[in-house]
């Protein structure tokens, strides 16, 4: 039993007690790699050889401090959550002269999404061939895989965008274009589960920029409802949650921007968490809590039975926080949440895109080492 929480115990199942969000600083080799295959001086399986030798040792070092599961750190991927939508069916990546989200600091390549047609599950998708190279370099160890959440692709489209509107494809249908998100998804769902995969975790900036007054402000002075589309996508993520089988342990990272160490969206969850925590079926929420950016923890009232995981550590920066205080913020959130609902991670990624956060490879290890202590120390080894 753990000394400062007698009823704390661990838990075998994602979320973990001592969890990540997923991405990792990608070293200097993968960069070269993919800038050399990017400019046609090598060619993709060469890349994809170095991307294999530094997943290798990615893995083993998440062995080594302790994790639960692991992932490939996203190694293959330039950003969190294009690839994998620009690869759907009915999807294209467009440049475009300014991106989406104004970052506070660093801007982002601009670029964006584009439905052109119906919306599904390709027959081959890369990120298939990617979990299967993960979970055979895992020989047998817990693995989890990220893909962006289905809002995701609704959100870029229809709503993130100068003038919001239904692609053309599904103009005056936005139950169709709902309905093929979900199926697409249920679909990509049952393609990694039959590859192995039982912990998929969708990771989701909607929800960061619902919570935002000013950005619910610039949306419903544009003809958005926000809270109705908040609603359509809970409706999307459980019926996906519901289609999954029962041993597939579905999750949520929700997120503020992460782009260079930097963010673009600020606030409390108090304006989605009645709809999102009280309404939504997914295993557990990874949420952001490393700043007073997003509030206090009275709108985890709403939570049923989902696992919490605390964001508590920054992985913006390589300072290490004060660990009493992380255990005293831990002990304050009991007060909504029961000790056992909870858990502990940084509060986003080291690398949402392939350029990383600012902060060397060192103080990564060093931050989840530091995370594994107070999750040892909390709920016990």
């Amino acid at each position: 039993m753990s000394q400062l929480f007698p009823t704390a115990t661990t838990r075998d199942r994602a979320p973990y007690r001592f969890d990540i969000v997923g991405s990792f600083l990608r070293p200097e080799t993968v960069k070269h790699a993919r800038h050399q295959c990017a400019c046609g001086e090598c060619s993709i399986e060469e890349m994809r050889q170095v991307e294999d030798v530094a997943i290798h040792e990615l893995v083993e070092k998440q062995k080594q401090v302790g994790l639960p599961a692991v992932t490939d750190g996203e190694f293959r991927r330039t950003w969190w959550h294009l690839d994998f939508l620009f690869e759907l069916v009915g999807v294209e990546l467009r440049d475009t002269e300014t991106y989406s989200t104004q970052f506070k600091a660093h801007m982002h390549r601009p670029v964006t999404l584009e439905i052109i047609d119906r919306i599904q599950w390709p027959s081959v998708h890369p990120f298939l061939e990617h979990y299967k190279r993960l979970h055979q370099e895992a020989n047998g160890y817990p693995v989890k895989f990220t893909i962006p959440s289905p809002s995701m692709l609704h959100l870029i489209t229809c709503v993130r965008t100068a003038e919001p509107k239904l692609p053309a494809i599904y103009a005056d249908n936005q139950e169709q274009l709902f309905a093929d998100i979900t199926e697409t998804y249920i679909q990509a769902v049952q393609a990694f589960y039959a590859l192995g995969c039982r912990t998929l975790q969708l990771d989701d900036t909607s929800w960061g920029e619902f919570c935002s007054e000013e950005k619910r402000a610039l949306y419903a002075s544009q003809g958005v409802d926000v809270d109705a589309v908040a609603k359509r996508y809970v409706q999307v993520l459980n019926d996906i949650r519901a289609a999954a089988p029962a041993d597939m342990a579905i999750t949520m990272h929700i997120c503020r921007g992460n782009f260079r160490s930097t963010w673009f969206s600020s606030g409390g969850y108090e304006p989605v968490a009645e709809i999102l925590f009280g309404g939504c079926n997914v295993d557990g929420f990874y949420l952001e809590y490393d700043s007073d950016r997003a509030g206090d923890f009275k709108p985890l009232r709403f939570i049923k039975n989902q696992q919490v995981v605390l964001g508590l550590i920054t992985s913006k920066s390589g300072e290490l926080e004060d660990k009493q205080e992380i255990i005293n913020r831990i002990k304050e959130a009991t007060q909504y949440v029961d000790i056992n609902q909870l858990c502990l991670s940084p509060q986003c990624g080291f690398a949402s895109t392939e350029e990383g956060n600012i902060l060397s490879e060192e103080d990564q290890w060093k931050k989840l080492n530091f995370i594994r202590e107070i999750a040892e120390e909390v709920w016990g080894k």
